[in-house]
């Protein structure tokens, strides 16, 4: 059985939680073996997230259950008001010594970071924010990878690379054929109208 546990707080960027919940769910769904994923936030009630998006935590810091997967999204709140919230960051270095795995997509590695889990390892970030994250110090910045793995550590850069390392997440709890089915299951392919990435 594997329980993951999304942490949501105010400004939040939506896909950065909602991305891997999908993967993660219809994981569990397709297991049928008691795997759960649940939202986690320090306080009771609704979180407004970064575009406006409301969600309603399942639990808080106090009464989650036990983690196997921590994950941490990125959005304005995790670079800049959650970034100094000793309470959030403490729990992030509590929970991540427990967990199994640590997934963190975009600029939810700045919460790693201060929180302890990303410092001396290799991670990814959303392109805008590599240079103010790798002159924290203590970290090395993976530029052009959309995940970076280093132990149980995975991080992702921005918004629809978070599919793409909880895919692989699942497919290294669950195996590849699992993972498979699931992106099958979501139907993700991406084939996006417009080049990624603007000519040099």
């Amino acid at each position: 059985m594997t329980t993951y546990g999304l942490l949501v707080f105010e400004d939040a960027e939506e896909l950065d939680f909602v991305g891997p919940w999908e993967v993660f769910t219809v994981s569990a769904r397709l297991r049928d073996s008691g795997d759960t994923a649940v939202l986690v936030s320090e306080h009771a009630g609704p979180v407004r997230c970064n575009k406006g998006l409301r969600v309603l935590p399942d639990h808080t810091f106090d009464d989650h259950p036990p983690l196997d997967v921590l994950h941490v999204p990125g959005g304005l709140g995790a670079r800049e008001g959650q970034l100094h919230n000793p309470v959030v960051t403490g729990w992030i270095a509590k929970t991540a010594e427990q967990a199994t795995w640590v997934h963190g997509v975009c600029t939810g590695t700045f919460l790693l970071h201060a929180a302890g889990p990303a410092r001396g390892r290799r991670v990814a970030t959303h392109w805008s924010q590599e240079d103010t994250l790798e002159a924290r110090g203590d970290v090395t910045v993976v530029r052009d990878a959309r995940y970076v793995v280093d132990g149980g550590l995975v991080t992702s850069q921005g918004v629809s690379a978070g599919i793409d390392s909880a895919l692989w997440l699942v497919g290294r709890l669950h195996g590849r054929d699992h993972a498979r089915a699931v992106r099958r299951y979501i139907q993700y392919d991406p084939a996006p109208p417009y080049l990624a990435d603007e000519p040099v």
